[in-house]
């Protein structure tokens, strides 16, 4: 279910060939990103499986972050058929998450 990727080519393939896809920014010094890290999983694995997760580390592979607009860490960009539909950055809500998640899910799903 979750994976990590490095090229601009990678991003453009996932979210464009899966129906639904959250990108996760992240860098390895930023601690909201690593404590956020398993809730995200957990909540896509609980209540969203078919949502895929995808990693991508914004200090080793800044291109892909600058393609996305993502210049803070954490930053979690959901895309439902290809289109971006929620973008969340710094102080991330996992209850809130969850419920901008739930109904573009439970329609296409």
């Amino acid at each position: 279910m979750t994976n990590e990727l490095e090229t601009i080519e990678q991003t453009e393939n996932l979210t464009g060939n899966k129906p639904a896809v959250l990108l996760y920014f992240y860098n390895d010094s930023c601690a909201p990103c690593i404590s956020l890290r398993p809730k995200v999983i957990e909540l896509l694995e609980n209540e969203f499986p078919k949502v895929q997760l995808a990693f991508v580390n914004s200090v080793l592979h800044p291109e892909v972050a600058a393609r996305y607009n993502s210049f803070s860490n954490p930053t979690l960009i959901l895309f439902f058929d290809g289109r971006e539909y929620r973008r969340e950055s710094k102080y991330i809500s996992i209850p809130q998450l969850a419920e901008s998640i739930r109904r573009p899910y439970e329609m296409i799903f």
